[in-house]
């Protein structure tokens, strides 16, 4: 399984970005996928998940302001991040989720709020 995130990039404070994320093989349908975002000089923090079934969770700091889709048929995941604000600058990935092993990781997308 390969996991390609794009869609970063440097965006005012107060606006949207659409990251996508595509995935290989045959298992993206039957997979939950989480994004994940690592701000320099902390740890990974996860962002969301959503289930094989479509229902998502969001973390309290982004909630209201993050959705997560996936259109199956497209082995794609997405997220879509509005009302920026500069604490959010941070690389983006991508995580296809297979207990009980670490899964799948993408190799990131950058992106950068400027107030």
């Amino acid at each position: 399984v390969q996991l390609q995130a794009s869609g970063g990039g440097l965006v005012q404070a107060g606006g949207s970005l659409r990251l996508s994320c595509a995935a290989s093989g045959s298992i993206f349908s039957s997979s939950n996928m989480g994004w994940y975002r690592q701000a320099a000089g902390k740890q990974r923090e996860l962002v969301g998940v959503i289930t094989s079934g479509g229902s998502t969770t969001y973390v309290d700091s982004v909630k209201g302001r993050c959705t997560i889709s996936r259109v199956n048929a497209k082995n794609t995941l997405h997220l879509q991040i509005d009302n920026l604000k500069p604490e959010d600058t941070a690389v983006y990935y991508c995580r296809m989720l297979r207990p009980p092993g670490p899964g799948y990781w993408g190799q990131g997308t950058l992106v950068t709020v400027s107030s």
